[in-house]
């Protein structure tokens, strides 16, 4: 390999694995809350919470909220239903073991500090009555899953 071209590669390399950089420390979150029976239930008065706030929400809405290591709590309370909770489970983003293996670490601790190396799951599908614990990773597993499937059954039908 040249030096000019790992010159030419080098910023592209560091710059890859930093969430400061890369993603922001906010997060948007879609957030929806349902009966037992699964209604619809619209204006739930929401508290979304974490060690690095506290948001407010009426359902249905697109919440931002501050990235974190903790994970979100969010409680829903309407009149006539039992409160729902959701706790939604904070995973390590990609960047943070892109910064441990190329900016030795000083990288992952800043983003960790700021939150930028998290992230919650993109939904939160509160149910009255019910609490339920949402994570990140089962909602990619779910979505590799159907994507497989839409391409086997693309691939099948011809």
């Amino acid at each position: 390999m040249s030096f000019k071209f790992a010159l030419a590669i080098s910023p592209f390399l560091l710059l890859s694995g930093c969430a400061s950089i890369t993603s922001s420390e906010m997060q948007t979150l879609s957030l929806t809350a349902k009966s037992s029976s699964g209604e619809i239930v619209e204006k739930a008065d929401c508290t979304l919470k974490n060690d690095k706030g506290e948001w407010q929400a009426k359902t249905p809405a697109q919440v931002m909220v501050h990235r974190s290591a903790e994970d979100l709590v969010v409680t829903c309370k309407k009149e006539g239903f039992a409160d729902g909770l959701i706790r939604a489970v904070s995973r390590a983003a990609g960047s943070m073991f892109g910064n441990i293996i190329f900016g030795g670490g000083i990288g992952a601790l800043i983003d960790h500090n700021k939150g930028n190396g998290y992230d919650y799951p993109k939904n939160l599908p509160l149910k009255m009555g019910e609490a339920l614990t949402v994570d990140r990773r089962v909602e990619e597993l779910a979505e590799q899953a159907l994507a497989q499937q839409q391409s086997t059954g693309s691939t099948t039908r011809q």
